[in-house]
């Protein structure tokens, strides 16, 4: 009798521990509209106010007509894209949903690291002509407004 009860105890608490994080999961990421993130449309970027003015800014750069923001804002290669996009989407969930996060929002190290290498690979030729150097130059420095006005 022990041993039937058991089992079906565990019957329903394996399916329940299972289906409630996969349950809360499938909903905040239809919620969040995290299907967008997987592709490279800006305007996935506006799915949270926080960013419509960086949204709006680039829309006015000199950057609209050649970069996305995948393009400044995602390394390269497939792998180190996809996890600095999980990273990313982690930490702006939980910066999100906890309301926990500076308004203008403002780059973090990691992610300023990924578009100093983004400048660079695109703007090889400044590097190549000696103007600069890659190991001391931070591109933002002199172009804060390059990819946004602010």
């Amino acid at each position: 009798m022990k041993k039937k009860l058991i089992s079906l105890v565990g019957l329903f608490l394996i399916p329940i521990s299972i289906g409630i994080p996969i349950g809360i999961g499938t909903f905040t990421f239809y919620y969040g509209k995290g299907h967008s993130y997987l592709l490279d449309d800006p305007k996935a970027c506006i799915n949270c106010h926080v960013m419509n003015d960086n949204y709006k800014s680039w829309i006015q750069s000199s950057h609209k007509k050649v970069a996305s923001c995948n393009d400044c804002h995602a390394p390269d290669d497939f792998v180190g894209k996809w996890m600095s996009k999980a990273f990313n989407g982690l930490m702006h969930s939980y910066a999100f949903t906890t309301g926990n996060y500076p308004d203008p929002i403002k780059i973090k190290k990691f992610n300023k690291n990924i578009v100093k290498n983004q400048c660079i690979s695109c703007h090889q030729n400044i590097f190549q002509q000696g103007k600069h150097s890659i190991e001391t130059y931070n591109c933002t420095t002199c172009h804060k407004s390059a990819g946004h006005r602010r």
